[in-house]
């Protein structure tokens, strides 16, 4: 398959919005088409084409049991996509859309199976970003979109990464430039008495709060996958580089910097991700290191945390060691991104030792 590239410019608005129509076309035709939002670049289909549906899990290699969300131009656009809302889901929205959140609500019957995976209730949100917005309403569609990945790969933030991994798969890619916030929405549950959260992002804990007051966070998030999933992301390993990753919490983090060295005297080539604090313990040109620094705020973390993982892949990496952050705030999905990339390898430490939690075999480096 020939995929078509449109790059869109900022200072010619005629000819982005040719371009985007004529992507819009191919979506209307059934066709994929990635494009950018305000979290990270999505892989549009037709919502309410089940075939179109089928042919987004096809490029991705998803499991078709991993729901997908709907993406709306207009507020009003989700009513006929549900039998109704709660008082909570139009607080919500009336909240944060349009902006980073998806609200589960019980579906209509125009949602294809394809897009619920089989569920009783569909995700819906309204993205900022104003292609995103401008592609969705000339298509005249709602539309369903994961992340436009190779499924289990780290998001694509850029262009060049949805290219990387779906150039010949999908009919089209728009190339928005770089996304803002840089992980996915937030997913709530509305169906629910009490409001949960499902997949934290970019509103946070605290903001839903603010506005609900009484907020659940799933207790799956802490990794179980015993269950079946009303949100993307929250069965499957996600967002995984291709080296085996360790994340260090708490007290450990301490001791991430002596235990890359010791990865890298054993032969190893280690990445490091970490805050410009622990940055500073190495040397400018340490053998056998790559150390990726997002700076000292969570957001640039968030922001930047895809494409640093992608970078490791590039680099070959042997082993990647994650500085792990406090949850407050944008840290809850930051974290969870870093434990589901990791595979859930968390690094702790007890009585002074390096020790695993949930069931990890630490590899030898890390054993004195």
């Amino acid at each position: 398959m020939q995929t078509i590239y449109w790059k869109l410019q900022a200072d010619n608005e005629k000819s982005a919005s040719a371009s985007l129509t004529q992507a819009a076309r191919l979506l209307q035709q059934g066709e994929v088409v990635a494009f950018p939002t305000e979290t990270v670049y999505g892989l549009g289909a037709d919502g309410l084409n089940g075939a179109a549906v089928a042919k987004i899990f096809a490029a991705k290699g998803r499991p078709a049991d991993n729901p997908l969300i709907l993406h709306i131009a207009d507020k009003n656009d989700i009513l006929p996509l549900t039998t109704g809302l709660t008082a909570n889901a139009k607080a919500l929205m009336e909240a944060f859309w349009p902006g980073p959140l998806t609200l589960i609500v019980d579906k209509s019957a125009l949602i294809p199976d394809e897009v619920s995976a089989g569920l009783d209730t569909v995700g819906v949100r309204m993205p900022s970003h104003p292609v995103a917005a401008q592609l969705i309403a000339l298509t005249g569609r709602p539309i369903a979109a994961p992340s436009a990945n190779i499924s289990g790969k780290p998001s694509p933030t850029d262009a060049q990464a949805v290219l990387d991994d779906m150039q010949g798969k999908v009919a089209g890619i728009v190339d928005g430039g770089r996304c803002g916030i840089g992980v996915e929405s937030t997913v709530v549950d509305t169906t629910s008495p009490v409001p949960m959260i499902l997949r934290p992002g970019g509103i946070t804990r605290e903001m839903l709060e603010a506005v609900l007051g009484a907020v659940e966070v799933d207790p799956t998030l802490a990794g179980s996958t015993d269950f079946k999933p009303k949100a993307p992301g929250m069965k499957y390993r996600h967002y995984a580089p291709e080296a085996a990753m360790y994340l260090f919490e708490g007290a450990a983090t301490g001791c991430l910097p002596q235990t890359a060295k010791q990865a890298a005297a054993q032969g190893l080539k280690v990445g490091v991700l970490c805050s410009a604090e622990l940055a500073a313990q190495f040397a400018a040109a340490e053998n056998n290191i790559a150390v990726s620094c997002w700076g000292s705020e969570v957001s640039d973390l968030a922001e930047q945390l895809y494409a640093l993982l992608r970078a490791f892949d590039k680099q070959q990496v042997d082993v990647i060691l994650a500085e792990g952050v406090d949850e407050a705030g944008l840290g809850l999905a930051v974290m969870n991104r870093l434990r589901k990339a990791a595979g859930y390898q968390i690094v702790t430490v007890a009585a002074g030792q390096l020790c695993a939690k949930s069931g990890t075999h630490l590899p030898g480096f890390m054993l004195k």
